[in-house]
């Protein structure tokens, strides 16, 4: 189809295809068996300049928006996920900083992400705050100078390997999530070490570990915003960086597909092709017809997230939901069209369906993800009555 994207977009995506392409796919397997972190791959990403799409042009950046992100995220998941969404955390890492940081904050720290020189990372999730992000317990008790940070932040990606941290924590506990703060803490702050390194499912070459904050002394500097604008700015922040999520749900499904539409053109079974298969023709042409639809659900978010809307939570959430959730079907029935061959290890739709699984579960599960779709449904209807 034609997606109308600007000459510098279609350069983008194409650069994107040939490093995942080049650089990505003979390494893929191996990094996923090890779980091992793509950090040649990251230089290579940054080498390309793809850092560089999703930050304005004062700052060394392309100038791109949301939809630059989404193309990158695409075009990587396509060929591994898990690279794609070590990519993709340095992007949520600081969209709050590109949105809502000082001038001063910007020209310290966006020209070097710009640059792939520093990845970033957003610390919001704890044991207690999951898809409930208000209940976070993480605490900045201010000091003279700036702030005092304790407590611990988990699942969260690029955690160790990224050099910056978007940490979310209550500067009032008496307030709930109007008591929380967002801050900038660099790796190597005295008092700020990482816990576990998580063994997953799936997306098993990014980097997911726990950060712990022991008396952490932060500067006031430090702070994006005023205090007790941690929530909203969170909040701001994931409307922004779902269709990111949706992104990856296409990128893996796309690949899926492809991987499917090849076996069954080459596998022979009963003296045919399985393509010869009324039934298997039927699985290709619905899992087609789900990857387009989920990928104009996601392009559209996400120009819309870039047209300056003052709300798009309700379209930002029913492009991760829907998008993942074909990720999940597509992915399950390559496995399904591939037969025993697809559930071994040695054929890459095995590895995709694990990855898919995660993109219905993070940066909202798709059930809470639902409640709030239906919550702007009952808005939009009070406010025609």
């Amino acid at each position: 189809m034609e997606y109308f994207l600007t000459e510098q977009q279609k350069t983008i995506k194409s650069l994107a295809r040939r490093v995942a392409e080049e650089r990505i796919l003979p390494v893929r397997a191996e990094l996923d068996e090890k779980e091992e972190f793509p950090r040649a791959i990251i230089k290579d990403l940054a080498a390309a300049d793809l850092f560089r799409v999703f930050i304005p042009a004062e700052y060394d950046g392309l100038g791109g928006g949301t939809l630059d992100l989404v193309l990158v995220v695409e075009e990587l998941s396509r060929v591994c996920s898990g690279v794609a969404v070590s990519y993709a955390a340095s992007g949520l890492g600081c969209f709050t900083l590109m949105d809502f940081g000082t001038e001063e904050q910007k020209k310290k720290y966006l020209p070097d992400i710009a640059a792939g020189k520093k990845l970033t990372a957003f610390a919001l999730t704890e044991s207690t705050a999951g898809s409930d992000a208000s209940a976070i317990r993480t605490t900045a008790e201010k000091v003279s100078g700036g702030y005092v940070l304790n407590g611990t932040k988990q699942f969260i990606t690029n955690g160790g390997e990224a050099e910056l941290y978007t940490v979310i924590a209550l500067t009032d506990k008496t307030k709930g999530a109007r008591g929380a703060s967002t801050f900038i803490v660099e790796k190597g702050t005295e008092g700020f070490t990482f816990g576990k390194k998580e063994k997953k499912m799936g997306i098993r070459s990014s980097a997911t570990r726990e950060l712990v904050f022991r008396n952490c002394f932060v500067p006031e500097a430090n702070r994006i915003g005023k205090e007790g604008m941690g929530f909203i700015m969170t909040m701001k922040l994931l409307d922004r960086s779902r269709p990111g999520i949706g992104a990856q749900a296409v990128g893996l499904a796309q690949g899926a597909l492809e991987a499917a539409l090849e076996y069954a053109g080459t596998r022979v079974q009963f003296g045919h092709p399985l393509t010869a298969l009324p039934v298997v023709q039927d699985m290709l042409a619905e899992m087609a017809i789900q990857v387009e639809a989920a990928r104009l659900m996601v392009y559209a978010a996400a120009r819309t997230a870039d047209s300056g809307a003052r709300s798009y939570t309700e379209e930002s959430a029913m492009a991760k939901v829907f998008a993942s959730d074909v990720a999940m079907k597509v992915t399950t029935d390559a496995v399904q069209i591939c037969g025993g061959a697809g559930y071994m290890k040695d054929y890459p739709v095995e590895k995709m369906m694990r990855d898919a699984k995660i993109t219905q579960i993070y940066e909202g599960s798709n059930q809470v993800l639902r409640n709030a779709v239906f919550f702007d449904l009952r808005k939009r209807k009070g406010q025609r009555a």
